[in-house]
């Protein structure tokens, strides 16, 4: 194994450049990292070599499929490199970052997922100290596990969501604390960081449309719900309620819509619609009709985590009662 760290470029706001049409990933990054890296303290960071995506993905586009190819990109080179930095768009960084941290679940070196507000071709952006901080965590610090790096913070990979965004600080976790806060100093809370596990790494074939989201706003009748849990493509659906998981009980056309779906074998899943939150079903009366359903709660588990993580057990588990184990379970860090 070399002490090389790999980049692995998707596409993103990052690497674009201005068109007629707006901002498009553009081929042939690389050359604009190493110019610009050339007139910074370069040889204080780790060696790289640089893969790039054919073609490059608007990260607006993220498909399922691409969790494979990125994957199957890190599995391909896994022996040869000591860490990986993942360039990607923010749109969808949180989905994939989550995803990933299923799919390799195990790791021992690091997986910086990083992107930027602004392009690296632009002359005020955020890009390279995203890059160059990314490259430092991921050859020198040992950090085992997916994570999101993005201005000053290092946030577990399926903690964390993008907060805003056109603010340079668009991620957050807002549900678990940061691995590590990049000032002055590189402040990594070890204690934090996952301990290293026997490998599972597995890159299994995607049902595209397997899980589907049904947000609950006040009004909202039968038919809608109805629309979207239409199994057999539709496997799970994750309902995104009220607060610690509130819903409108009263609402005769909509629960029974949901009484259905279960009934036809759709996994439900209660996740709260607000990003500071911990799904407590049952506390109301209104949400107690959930458990009499079987529905699972989320917890406090990211909309992301939660999407990524249904996807994948529905991807590698075959039996519905152990899908629903695993779903409680933590994993690998995402849930309590």
């Amino acid at each position: 194994m070399s002490n090389k760290i790999l980049i692995l470029h998707t596409g993103g706001t990052i690497g674009m450049q201005t068109s007629d049409e707006g901002y498009i990933p553009v081929p042939g990054f690389e050359n604009l990292i190493r110019e610009r890296l050339a007139h910074s303290h370069h040889a204080a960071l780790p060696e790289f070599e640089m893969l790039e995506l054919n073609p490059l993905i608007d990260s607006a586009n993220i498909d399922p499929k691409h969790w494979n190819i990125i994957a199957k990109t890190i599995l391909d080179n896994y022996e040869q490199f000591q860490g990986f930095v993942v360039l990607h768009g923010t749109d969808t960084m949180a989905y994939s970052a989550s995803m990933l941290s299923f799919m390799l679940q195990g790791l021992d070196k690091p997986v910086v997922f990083t992107g930027s507000q602004i392009p690296l071709s632009q002359l005020r952006s955020d890009a390279l100290d995203n890059l160059i901080t990314s490259l430092i965590v991921a050859g020198f610090h040992p950090v085992n596990e997916v994570s999101v790096y993005f201005n000053g913070r290092l946030l577990r990979g399926n903690r964390c969501s993008k907060v805003k965004a056109t603010g340079l600080d668009a991620f957050d976790s807002p549900n678990f604390p940061w691995l590590g806060q990049i000032g002055l100093n590189i402040d990594i809370h070890n204690q934090l960081i996952i301990n290293k596990t026997a490998g599972e790494f597995s890159n299994p074939a995607f049902l595209k449309g397997a899980v589907a989201i049904l947000p609950v706003y006040p009004g909202m009748t039968g038919a809608a719900t109805e629309a979207i849990c239409q199994p057999p493509e539709v496997r799970a659906i994750i309902l995104r309620s009220y607060g610690v998981g509130n819903l409108p009980d009263g609402n005769e056309g909509f629960i029974y819509a949901l009484q259905n779906a279960s009934n036809k074998g759709i996994l439900i899943v209660n996740s709260s619609q607000c990003l500071q939150a911990d799904v407590y079903q049952g506390q109301y009366a209104c949400s107690n009709i959930l458990n009499k359903m079987g529905v699972l709660s989320a917890g406090e588990m990211t909309q992301e985590a939660v999407f990524t993580k249904l996807h994948f057990l529905l991807a590698t588990e075959t039996e519905p009662e152990i899908i629903k184990k695993r779903f409680m379970e933590n994993l690998i860090g995402e849930r309590e």
